[in-house]
């Protein structure tokens, strides 16, 4: 984890490796976003030539361009994250916590087919490494960190309670009750 030095009361940003749990539900938010897109398109083609076998075969390729624009466009655009990352607060780096290129944004989306390939244990990797990189990071030199702010020199707040308080019609304090003399 990152820390940054700041002025008293002053909000900066932390650091963190996002874990696999969140990764994941930001892979499920962005998978519904595409399935949503590409239900679409299914449907236009169906109404368009409902019968027409090449315009069928053409989905497969159409879909899979789809998904690696979205996933790469997002990644290397000035967010570097997908809508199911910013949702969540993530976003992806290289290894120094630079913005990554398309060019390494497209090696990563298809290195996720070498991640799936190993019975999928390329992306529980995930969970066990270090940085928490999946495999198609580690080949990639990527990271997918997240967004946390934090202030500098102020302690976490209390779940004390305060020393006094107004009930409503004046000053008590935890320890008085309404109504004693």
């Amino acid at each position: 984890m990152t820390y940054a030095a700041g002025i008293e009361g002053t909000e900066f940003m932390v650091r963190g490796f996002a874990g696999f749990w969140r990764r994941l539900l930001a892979y499920l938010i962005d998978s519904a976003l595409l399935f949503g897109v590409q239900i679409s398109v299914v449907a236009g083609v169906m109404l368009m030539a409902p019968y027409d076998a090449r315009a069928m075969a053409n989905l497969a390729p159409v879909s899979a361009a789809l998904s690696w624009a979205y996933f790469a466009l997002m990644e290397s655009s000035p967010l570097g994250a997908t809508v199911g990352k910013i949702a969540l607060g993530l976003y992806v780096t290289d290894s120094h916590g630079d913005p990554i290129t398309f060019a390494r944004a497209t090696a990563r989306y298809w290195l996720k087919i070498v991640s799936t390939l190993t019975l999928m244990l390329g992306w529980f990797m995930a969970a066990f490494t270090p940085q928490k990189q999946a495999l198609h990071d580690v080949l990639a030199g990527t990271l997918v960190l997240r967004r946390l702010t934090a202030t500098a020199g102020r302690p976490p707040p209390s779940n004390e309670p305060p020393a006094e308080y107004w009930d409503g019609s004046r000053w008590a304090s935890p320890g008085s009750t309404r109504g004693k003399a």
